[in-house]
């Protein structure tokens, strides 16, 4: 079992959206949607990329980077709530089977987002963005975090949040539960759902059947 983190289980997109909306600001443009969907669920590289072309800063890439660390740091700060529902599904999937994160983001923003949540003790392995060469939507995290796991990418479930963890979930050949963090935008699943905190997530939970470590 293998959860993203941002915008899945942790309230940290929300975060994020601030960050990329005082960096736009900052650079002379606003931020909605459409530029909300360009950068979700993209590495921190990936993202950057996107920005030096919108932007048109081309070989700025450094730079850019930095300022929006900057600014998530800052938000990350104030603290992000896990996700309604988070803790619970996670509880109950990892006191059956091995659970995992797999995230774009760079580690210490995930483990401080996993800690500040209180969702650190329950997912004792974490995959990030430092520990492969190619992000999602590459399915490389994916497969990472079920070999770390000694599962096989075909019997195991990604729980996510956006199209670009999805691509990389359905290219690991995964089974996928999704739950959109940007409402009204289509995304790939195998079960779509409006919240963890769904009560036929739950019930589904409590029938794994529980595998020998």
């Amino acid at each position: 079992m293998v959860f993203d983190c941002d915008g899945l289980l942790v309230d940290t997109e929300a975060r994020w959206s601030v960050a990329e909306a005082a960096l736009f600001a900052r650079h002379g443009f606003g931020f909605g949607a459409e530029q909300k969907a360009m950068l979700i669920g993209r590495t921190v590289p990936d993202a950057v990329a996107e920005l030096t072309s919108y932007f048109g800063r081309p070989g700025e890439d450094e730079q850019l980077t930095a300022e929006l660390m900057a600014l998530v740091r800052q938000e990350l700060d104030a603290g992000a709530e896990a996700l309604p529902g988070a803790r619970r599904i996670v509880a109950e999937c990892a006191a059956r089977v091995p659970v995992a994160v797999a995230s774009n983001s760079p580690r210490a923003l995930v483990e401080a987002a996993l800690a500040r949540a209180g969702l650190a003790e329950l997912l004792p392995v974490v995959v990030t963005a430092d520990d492969v060469v190619r992000g999602k939507p590459d399915p490389e995290l994916y497969l990472t975090a079920c070999a770390k796991l000694g599962a096989e990418p075909g019997a195991s479930v990604a729980f996510e949040d956006s199209g670009t963890g999805a691509a990389a979930a359905r290219a690991a050949g995964m089974y996928l539960i999704t739950v959109p963090s940007l409402p009204g935008r289509a995304v790939d699943h195998d079960w779509l759902l409006d919240t963890l905190d769904d009560p036929a997530l739950l019930g589904w939970a409590r029938t794994l059947a529980p595998i020998a470590r």
